[in-house]
């Protein structure tokens, strides 16, 4: 099994690509600009989408992903999430303004995606790996990951800061072989950081002292231009931990 870092930006620029993760080859965890770098026949073998919320970097290639492949589907493709993000894909993508409503095309019984509910506390089991949410605190409602594959676990953070929830669930796991987190700005952005909900060095180095396993810590979501200096920043306060920072690109062996 491997994941494969398909973006892990917190914007775009060059060869950046915002955040998509690809589990073997059927599952996407979170949905953004990475996902326009798969070739059509990996495309077409996607069969779950998980995603932490609504924001546009982490959904954006969703309609077109759909548009490109679904003439050449035998199932629907399923999203799985929090209710508050399928309402927003509802309401503001599948709406027939922004895109055509591929929850009922091409009928309502044979759709191209089903829009599949999903809460903190259940787990989807995928060929031999399972998924399930941990709440974490961003602007919208915002979950992490578990990964649970035969050789270990893994989690992905999603967009988030401060937080007990995070930990504590962490905290609750048998182990932890790998860590994704993000930390999107840099100490002299913390005010920034705190308003728009996201770990900068600082605030993440405090909550990574809440964590009582050893895992791999890899970096995500860094602001443009300032990926250096927010790996510089957090490896000065996080000198005890195995620390990467994910450029896209990257396929981790699990």
């Amino acid at each position: 099994m491997e994941l494969r870092v398909l973006g892990c930006s917190g914007g775009i620029g060059g060869q950046r690509r915002t955040t998509s993760f690809l589990l073997g080859e059927q599952v996407l965890i979170d949905a953004g600009s990475g996902v326009g770098d798969l070739s059509l026949a990996e495309l077409s073998r996607i069969r779950h989408i998980f995603l932490t919320h609504s924001h546009l970097d982490h959904i954006l290639s969703i309609p077109l992903l759909l548009d490109s492949v679904f003439d050449q589907l035998e199932q629907p493709i399923t999203i799985h999430a929090q209710a508050h993000t399928l309402r927003a894909l509802r309401e503001h993508v599948f709406n027939w303004v922004i895109w055509p409503d591929f929850t009922a095309l091409p009928s309502a019984d044979l759709p191209v995606v089903v829009l599949q509910e999903m809460a903190p506390g259940e787990e989807v089991r995928v060929g031999d790996c399972s998924l399930g949410m941990i709440p974490v605190n961003h602007i919208v409602p915002t979950v992490a990951y578990v990964v649970k594959y035969p050789d270990g676990i893994f989690v992905f953070s999603g967009d988030t800061t401060t937080n007990d929830t995070l930990w504590e669930g962490l905290n609750a796991l048998p182990r932890l072989d790998h860590l994704i987190i993000e930390s999107a700005f840099s100490n002299a952005e913390r005010r920034m950081s705190e308003i728009s909900k996201h770990y900068c060095p600082q605030l993440l180095a405090e909550d990574l002292r809440k964590l009582t396993h050893q895992p791999h810590v890899y970096l995500t979501h860094a602001k443009p231009g300032e990926e250096e200096m927010i790996f510089n920043e957090c490896r000065q306060l996080i000198g005890d931990r195995p620390l990467s920072h994910l450029t896209g690109g990257e396929v981790l062996a699990l």
